[in-house]
């Protein structure tokens, strides 16, 4: 099977359902954004600060995939197959994860500038990626119903994502700078 198809070459996509749309609309910004974020959490994946946390981050990319499945979706038709969906328990297990995390970590008291180790800031990249596909997934919502389970997953998982680059930045004692504001 050919990678290429060729019915791209004039700017259109298809959403599951096999609607075409301009590769510009909305809908293909916002799951081509939730698939920049998987790339990214597959870099954090890779890390090996990281190596007793790649079944959690594995498991976030397979949920990053069924949220653009969802999103790619045509509303206005149904899949002629079942889909995978975002389920609350998929939202409970990354407030469990960062709780745990949470416990040894210093309190936090300021704002914290990303960086101080090279796979703290590709956490910190990863966690501004979130926030934007978040802020594209409701403005879809907006516009065409999206689940709100996806939304709300996103948003627990760019706290996951913050939670996660402090507790990296303690294991790779990494120096965890505050803001300190200009006055």
């Amino acid at each position: 099977m050919k990678i290429y198809t060729r019915t791209g070459d004039a700017g259109q996509t298809s959403l599951i359902g096999g609607r075409r749309v301009s590769k510009a609309d909305l809908r293909i910004d916002t799951y081509g954004t939730v698939d920049e974020l998987n790339s990214w959490v597959g870099m954090l994946r890779d890390q090996p600060v990281n190596a007793n946390r790649r079944i959690l981050l594995k498991e976030i990319q397979d949920r990053l995939f069924t949220a653009g499945a969802e999103l790619a979706t045509d509303p206005d038709k149904a899949p002629r197959q079942a889909m995978p969906a975002i389920i609350e328990n998929d939202i409970i297990r990354l407030e469990n994860a960062m709780d745990e995390m949470d416990e040894a970590l210093p309190e936090l008291r300021k704002f914290v500038l990303p960086g101080g180790h090279q796979s703290v800031s590709f956490a910190h990249l990863a966690r501004t990626v979130c926030r934007r596909a978040e802020r594209l997934a409701i403005n879809l919502h907006d516009h065409s119903p999206v689940d709100l389970l996806v939304i709300k997953y996103l948003n627990r998982l760019s706290d996951y994502l913050f939670v996660l680059s402090r507790k990296m930045a303690q294991e790779l004692d990494a120096e965890e700078v505050s803001w300190e504001p200009r006055l």
